[in-house]
C-alpha cells in the first residue's frame, strides 16, 4: 500500500492580515502567478517559494519539529510503559486476593 496523506492546510488560501502575510502573499503571488480562479495564494505555494529561497529556514523549522516529536514520542513511550507496568502490577494484585478467598471448588472435593 502506498497511500499518500495529503495534509488540508496546504490548499488552503492565506489571508493577509497581517504586514508580513501580505508581503509575503504579494511576493509568492507575483513570483508564481497562481492560476486558480480566484488567483489566491495557498500556504503551499508559500512553502514551495520558501524552500527555494530560503530553504535555511524551513530546515530549521523542520529539524525543531523533528526534535520536539521524537521528545515526545520518547515521553509517550516511557509512559505508556510506565501504566503497563501499573497495570500488571495491580492485575497481579488482585488475583493474590481472590485467591486468598475460599474456594467452593476445593471444599466440595474434599467432603
Amino acid at each position: 500500500m502506498n497511500q499518500t496523506i495529503e495534509n488540508p492546510t496546504l490548499k488552503e488560501a492565506v489571508d493577509t492580515d497581517t504586514e508580513l502575510k501580505e508581503w509575503l502573499v504579494n511576493y509568492v503571488g507575483q513570483n508564481l502567478d497562481p492560476n486558480n480562479e480566484n488567483g489566491e495564494v495557498t500556504v503551499e505555494m508559500i512553502v514551495e517559494t520558501v524552500s527555494k529561497e530560503f530553504p535555511e529556514f524551513l530546515l530549521a523549522v523542520a529539524e525543531e519539529n523533528w526534535v520536539r516529536g521524537y521528545y515526545q514520542a520518547m515521553i509517550d513511550v516511557e509512559e505508556g510503559t510506565k501504566a503497563i507496568r501499573e497495570a500488571v502490577h495491580n492485575r497481579g494484585r488482585s488475583q493474590q486476593t481472590n485467591n486468598t478467598g475460599t474456594d467452593a471448588t476445593s471444599e466440595s472435593k474434599s467432603e
